[in-house]
């Protein structure tokens, strides 16, 4: 790896995702809604795979380069598209009205936006997107830990995709309004969707895996990993169901709360 090359792509990929941020903060502000964040979100990972695939010309392998930047792409296109579907017609996300009720309105209350919900997410794309980053930069063909992390991000992006589809159908059914989603993917694990989305950052780590140089970077599939199980989604998630859902202390029973596994008794 030519580690100035990288440095210079470090510096770029930061930039990349706080453009991307920073658009949706301009976005949030005219409307008056945060929830757009959640759509850059996975348009910044991409702008971070595109900008690396662009400077890494020369310096990586070039079918690991490739293989780094697809699975990124395709992930991070997926995931913004499905969440401004979502989003589509409806008001805050109100993860983020608890959250700025926290200030009073007016100019604190945007400073604290763009530090808490904009800069911080901009920072955790960066970092989350390391082993891509790296991927991009590494010599040699990928051997078979990356193929390896190639099917693992494809099972990844299976329950992720089918969670979402069949969560969005249960939902648009008005006969299940109120009710607790146990069916499909949801029968073997309460968030088959944040299943998914770890499985993908751990194949795209084994991209980089591969060579030693790619172990300094397993701290970003675990920070994904914690924040996704134990931080901001699980967690929180199942508060507010908790709260909304008859019939959700049932379910979370006899159900896995993360790894798919079959139905408890």
């Amino acid at each position: 790896m030519d580690c100035a090359s990288f440095a210079v792509n470090l510096a770029a990929a930061a930039g990349a995702a706080l453009a991307v941020m920073l658009a949706a903060l301009a976005v949030g502000l005219r409307t008056g809604r945060h929830r757009g964040v959640d759509v850059a979100w996975g348009l910044a990972f991409t702008a971070v795979a595109l900008t690396g695939y662009g400077l890494s010309a020369g310096y990586g392998d070039d079918g690991r380069r490739l293989l780094a930047t697809v699975l990124t792409a395709l992930w991070g296109v997926r995931l913004a598209a499905h969440i401004a579907r979502r989003a589509r017609g409806t008001g805050e996300d109100p993860r983020y009205a608890r959250m700025l009720a926290r200030r009073p309105p007016g100019r604190a209350r945007t400073l604290y936006a763009v530090r808490i919900v904009y800069l911080l997410q901009a920072a955790l794309v960066w970092f989350v997107s390391l082993p891509v980053q790296a991927a991009q930069y590494l010599p040699g063909r990928p051997g078979p830990l990356a193929w390896a992390g190639t099917a693992l991000w494809a099972v990844g992006l299976f329950f992720e995709a089918v969670g979402d589809r069949q969560l969005s159908r249960f939902k648009a059914d008005p006969a299940n309004r109120g009710r607790v989603m146990d069916r499909g993917l949801w029968r073997y694990t309460r968030h088959p969707n944040y299943f998914g989305d770890a499985c993908v950052w751990w194949g795209i780590f084994l991209l980089a895996a591969d060579t030693p140089i790619g172990w300094a970077f397993v701290g970003s599939p675990l920070l994904m990993t914690w924040l996704l199980a134990f931080g901001s989604g699980k967690p929180m998630l199942e508060r507010q169901m908790g709260a909304d859902k008859p019939g959700w202390a049932e379910y979370a029973a006899r159900t896995s709360g993360f790894v798919p596994l079959p139905p408890r008794r």
